[in-house]
């Protein structure tokens, strides 16, 4: 999206812009402030970077992201999906990696959007999406054992393997620890729904749990110094780039790129819904793009859009993307006032925020939608990627999961349904068409479905033997989709009819069809002639002729 339709967006948003709506913005992009903060320490810290590095990335995506989507409900910030991946990155990379990875899948998305090839992103099944996003949820809350039970444990290069070690045993947890988490899982899951909307649980819950560890001098590990700057310590810089291992960052990047894109354009999608106001999805890439390109040098982690968040944004009232740039102002106060404070939280207490979170990611109704209707191929497919999920690295997953859908999807629509009939006198003539009754050569076959390549060798085999089919009408008003294969078998199976002296036909060709088949020289070799509306009105002229093939 140009500069103009931008601006286009802006004076749609803030042409009637007034006192009340901003009250209204401002009230919302607070409530939005409150239940993201909590969310931004816990993901900087899930992500292998730090607490700071979460309120950083919520505070600059919060401003640019924000300034520059494309739609006015986006909230943009640390997600749990994204530290499921970044976590990874650390363990192989250092923190380079991450902002490595950031940058280059930032450059990606800003290419996607000017390309406009954000549509092409909604071409993943859901299914895959969904067990995507089942088995980051399992990677998320695996990660957070050791923190909720206060123990150190062997690293893993997967969530499957972390998993089986804790089965070894060889560690002993810390029961404060594992009460500070309980007490942040069990305020989020029975706080009154009320309440929540008023005061986010989440929030509760590590107020909760600090004030619990503090007041009964525990000595559980806490988040420790948050520094009060928007420029980190560590940070990208141009000097510490490395470029001679780029190619390490291809993979990374292509998965980050795919998350980010995938639930940007979910978020909004969802957002849609909710509000009526259609995302402009390209322009929604190129803000992401242009963001996690910036962030990295601030010392943050990648971000992307947050249903959450902007669900929260808009249930409190929120009229226009001053929702984002008020929560970012909120955690950046809260970053230079509250962090003395904030640095005193248990890890085992921000724990309990992504367990409740992890579990909350996973897409139950669409789940139990699935399984419930006993829909095999979807079925299949979700638990194949999500299984690879936790399995493989990440990348792989949502290749085999797209693989998957993409050949069961294709292998059910490679059936070309084709049924030969011969002339029926008497229906015509109760549709008061006369014919002169005597062409018993003349048949008609009913095409429904694509012909295109892998329904070629169906076709083939259907018109393998015509008998003494000496007139041939091919009825296509069920054909919407024909391709080079398609018009190959057509041309063949005319030269076997012209062969024994006959003439093939065509009825109901649809508009985009009957134009592949010029171009691929069928329409010249058969005659315009030989091209009919119905099935019908080919039969009466099959019978014109003379039925000279009779």
């Amino acid at each position: 999206m140009s500069r103009r339709s931008l601006a286009r967006l802006y004076k749609d948003e803030f042409s009637n812009y007034s006192l009340a709506k901003f009250q209204q913005d401002l009230l919302a992009g607070l409530t939005v402030a409150a239940v993201a903060l909590p969310l931004a320490l816990a993901f900087g810290v899930s992500s292998g970077a730090t607490a700071a590095a979460g309120m950083v990335t919520a505070i600059l995506a919060g401003i640019l992201i924000g300034a520059l989507g494309g739609a006015p409900y986006q909230i943009s910030g640390p997600t749990g999906a994204m530290s499921a991946v970044l976590i990874v990155l650390v363990q192989r990379y250092g923190l380079e990696g991450i902002w490595m990875a950031g940058l280059l899948s930032g450059l990606m998305l800003l290419l996607i959007g000017i390309l406009r090839l954000g549509r092409f992103i909604a071409f993943i099944p859901s299914a895959v999406i969904s067990g995507f996003t089942s088995g980051i949820a399992l990677i998320i809350f695996i990660g957070q054992i050791d923190n909720f039970l206060g123990v150190k444990t062997e690293a893993a290069e997967t969530a499957a393997f972390k998993l089986l070690g804790y089965f070894k045993g060889g560690f002993v947890p810390d029961w404060h620890a594992v009460v500070i988490g309980m007490v942040v899982i069990l305020t989020m899951l029975f706080m009154p729904a009320k309440w929540s909307a008023k005061f986010p649980a989440s929030l509760l819950g590590l107020i909760l749990a600090t004030l619990l560890h503090w007041t009964l001098g525990w000595s559980t590990q806490v988040i420790g110094d948050i520094p009060q700057t928007l420029i980190l310590q560590d940070r990208l810089s141009l000097a510490n780039i490395p470029w001679e291992n780029l190619s390490d960052f291809i993979a990374p990047t292509l998965t980050i790129t795919a998350l980010g894109a995938v639930e940007s354009l979910l978020c909004g999608a969802v957002g849609s819904n909710m509000t009526g106001v259609r995302m402009q999805a390209n322009q929604e890439l190129i803000a992401q793009g242009i963001g996690n390109m910036i962030i990295p040098f601030f010392g943050g982690v990648p971000a992307t859009a947050a249903i959450a968040r902007s669900s929260v944004g808009i249930k409190s009232g929120g009229q226009t993307r001053m929702v984002s740039i008020i929560h970012a102002v909120g955690i950046l106060l809260s970053m230079f006032l509250l962090a003395p404070l904030m640095g005193k939280i248990p890890l085992a207490a921000l724990a309990g925020v992504l367990m409740v979170t992890a579990a909350r990611m996973s897409e139950w109704e669409a789940i139990r939608f699935m399984f419930g209707k006993f829909f095999k191929t979807d079925m299949i497919a979700f638990t194949v990627t999500m299984l690879a999920t936790i399995v493989l690295d990440l990348t792989q997953a949502i290749l085999i999961g797209s693989f998957l859908a993409g050949a069961v999807f294709l292998n059910k629509i490679a059936s070309i349904d084709i049924t030969v009939q011969e002339v029926d006198v008497e229906k015509l003539k109760q549709k008061g068409i006369e014919t002169a009754g005597k062409c018993k050569h003349v048949r008609v076959a009913f095409l429904t479905g694509p012909l295109f390549f892998a329904a070629a060798g169906q076709f083939n085999e259907a018109f393998s033997n015509l008998g003494d089919t000496h007139a041939l009408i091919l009825s296509m008003r069920g054909v919407s989709l024909i391709d080079t294969a398609g018009i190959e078998a057509i041309h063949r199976l005319h030269e076997k009819v012209h062969k024994q002296g006959g003439t093939l036909m065509f009825a109901g060709v649809h508009e985009n069809a009957k134009q592949m088949m010029e171009r691929g020289g069928l329409v010249q070799a058969i005659g315009e002639e030989n091209f009919f509306w119905s099935s019908d009105q080919a039969i009466v002229e099959a019978e014109k002729r003379g039925c000279q093939f009779c």
